[in-house]
């Protein structure tokens, strides 16, 4: 049984550091979601768009565990935000994941002239206790300057592709200076991470592997991180990482492998067509 640890949002919300992402889990989804819940994982990343929102609810009722123990994240998708029919998406999703209330709702991505409308339907859902925190995923400095010219409620959440090779360093202390907490999606860069030699070197040195070297990297820069995976085994090894710590000479050199390199550049938050 892992032991996640925990951070405080700005908003006084519970938020595990460890969640388990479910992009592109497809049938084996429910299943994930199980086993990831069995070994102590509390927090579970979906969206739309991943299309298995059915399934999260299903592997969490398999689960047996408590709802109330688990933090739950879906997202609003962009063609839905476009269709202006973000009132119906939410009361979908909310069927959809068999619940009452989501822990933490996010924008899928800034699109252009609807993120803004988006927010106020969310801050609504907010105040009436249907959604325990708000935020939003792949914002830009300047699509955050443009939300809170009008929101009444700061994002808890920037949800951003963090990885040895785009390590964002800007970008996060732009959100923690606002007191905006940053998670990690595609933390190990669609194992990517596993041909690079030195990170073979580290694992070598703290007996770990590149997963929980790059997971550790991550957790100890004060990040929220949701690794993906179906796997039993794996899923173990991505929660093993809260008893070593790296050195701070390390945690540098892992940061100096930054190439700020995508692991799709058409996912860019300036250029997206999607």
């Amino acid at each position: 049984m892992i032991h996640n640890k925990y951070k405080k949002l700005n908003n006084g919300t519970q938020i595990p550091i460890l969640g388990l992402g479910v992009y592109n889990s497809g049938e084996e989804t429910a299943q994930a979601v199980k086993t990831a819940l069995d070994l102590g994982y509390r927090h579970i990343d979906t969206a739309k768009f991943y299309a298995n929102e059915t399934d999260v609810a299903q592997g969490i009722k398999q689960s047996g565990i408590d709802r109330k123990e688990i933090f739950l994240t879906t997202k609003i998708w962009n063609d839905d935000m476009r269709a202006h029919r973000q009132h119906e998406v939410i009361e979908e999703s909310l069927k959809k994941l068999d619940t009452d209330y989501i822990d933490l709702f996010l924008i899928h991505w800034p699109v252009k002239d609807v993120f803004v409308e988006t927010w106020k339907i969310m801050e609504e859902y907010y105040k009436k206790g249907v959604f325990k925190a708000i935020g939003v995923s792949n914002f830009h400095p300047q699509h955050m300057e443009e939300l809170l010219k009008s929101a009444e409620i700061i994002p808890a959440v920037n949800q951003i592709e963090v990885h040895p090779y785009l390590t964002q360093n800007d970008l996060i202390k732009y959100n923690q200076d606002k007191g905006i907490e940053i998670e990690c999606w595609s933390p190990i860069a669609r194992g990517k991470v596993f041909k690079d030699e030195f990170l073979k070197s580290l694992a070598d040195k703290y007996s770990k592997t590149i997963s929980q070297i790059v997971l550790r990297w991550e957790v100890q820069r004060g990040l929220i991180v949701l690794p993906k995976s179906v796997h039993e085994a794996r899923l173990k090894e991505n929660a093993d990482i809260f008893d070593f710590t790296l050195t701070d000479e390390d945690m540098k050199a892992i940061s100096n492998l930054n190439r700020n390199e995508r692991v799709n550049e058409e996912s860019n938050p300036d250029t997206f067509t999607f």
